[in-house]
């Protein structure tokens, strides 16, 4: 291993320790945005929106 690929090596887990918790937070927000429209759609289908 090259110093030029352990610089990339570590710069990668660097960048992965830092920023892993926020990428892993938006990825949730965009699954939790996924599964919102997901039922709003399946209710606007079955006709069901606004009842109980």
């Amino acid at each position: 291993m090259n110093l030029d690929v352990a610089d990339d090596v570590i710069l990668a887990v660097l960048a992965l320790r830092v920023f892993g918790r926020d990428v892993l937070g938006l990825l949730r927000r965009v699954a939790a945005a996924g599964v919102r429209a997901g039922i709003s759609e399946m209710r606007r289908e079955s006709g069901t929106e606004g009842q109980p």
